[in-house]
């Protein structure tokens, strides 16, 4: 699972490890702890515009035939195993956009019921930014008559290193590598080729 992240790093360094432009720098999201059930405006980039990074689009999905926009807080992630069945993300699979990150959160349970717990901090041994496969979607308001863009984190099965970590739910979010960014964004590209065993070197630590 993926639900706390970390975007720390400035503009401008978000700018030239991803060679794109952020499309409203006011809106520019830098945290060291992002909440996903917040639902915020996380930088990220869209498969039609990966010269742009986009900071319109909130976290936690809301498919496009949704009548309530509370239906968000059940896609902040998605499997990528049941992805293409789920009504929830099946329409958005060819919609896919890079999520920017400097790492994010997870939680080890020191016992059965999770009564006490670590937190580590998880990044890429590549580069102090990265991105998560996502997905992304737009959905009409009808009491507004605005849109409103938002996306999710595909997470697959954790590996040896997430499974001691996140010991509960054995999953991970995908971390993608560098040189497979554009295969991601490319909507022809298989969504299965990046389940697990497909993983990124971690460096993760107790924080």
């Amino acid at each position: 699972m993926c639900y706390y992240s970390e975007q720390s790093e400035p503009l401008l360094k978000v700018e030239k490890r991803f060679n794109a432009k952020v499309d409203q720098p006011a809106l520019f999201l830098q945290s060291d702890f992002i909440v996903g059930f917040e639902y915020l405006n996380v930088p990220v980039i869209l498969n039609t515009s990966p010269e742009i990074i986009a900071t319109n689009y909130h976290w936690g999905l809301v498919p496009s035939w949704s009548k309530d926009i509370d239906f968000r807080k059940n896609t902040l992630n998605a499997r990528i195993e049941t992805i293409e069945e789920k009504p929830s993300f099946r329409n958005s699979t060819s919609n896919r956009c890079l999520v920017i990150a400097s790492a994010f959160f997870e939680w080890h349970w020191n016992d059965e019921k999770g009564k006490s717990k670590d937190k580590y901090r998880v990044s890429s041994s590549e580069s102090e930014l990265f991105a998560f496969a996502g997905i992304y979607e737009t959905w009409l308001n009808s009491a507004t008559g605005t849109n409103y863009n938002s996306f999710s984190i595909v997470t697959t099965a954790a590996n040896k290193q997430m499974e001691y970590i996140h010991n509960h739910k054995k999953r991970m979010p995908i971390m993608l590598k560098q040189r497979d960014e554009m295969a991601w964004l490319d909507g022809r590209t298989n969504v299965q080729d990046f389940a697990f065993p497909y993983s990124v070197e971690m460096i993760a630590f107790r924080v």
